[in-house]
């Protein structure tokens, strides 16, 4: 079976105020982060603009496969910054994952 492409997305607020320097701050050490991982493509960081939606920010990324996404999961900058970063920062998120299929 063909391997297809992983959309990942996390919306998520921060535990300080929104728009603050720290906020920009976990933002930015986000993006240095996890774009140093090799298997990350497309990475965005989003601010959330609709009023339909509660969460404050979003970080969205591309993986070729579903062994380059296994391999983010696991890979030390991503584990260092959840354990480190996340769960110490992030008050609530959301994760979705898609594989396009059209």
């Amino acid at each position: 079976m063909k391997q297809t492409a992983i959309r990942h997305m996390v919306i998520f607020d921060l535990k300080v105020d929104k728009g603050s320097a720290e906020a920009e701050k976990f933002l930015q050490d986000g993006y240095d982060t996890l774009t140093a991982i090799p298997v990350v493509r497309n990475f965005e960081v989003h601010r959330q603009v609709s009023a339909k939606n509660d969460y404050d920010y979003g970080f969205s990324m591309e993986f070729d496969s579903q062994d380059d996404y296994d391999t983010y999961n696991v890979h030390d900058n991503h584990v260092a910054f959840v354990e480190e970063r996340w769960k110490s920062e992030v008050a609530r998120f959301l994760e979705i994952d898609f594989q396009q299929i059209k």
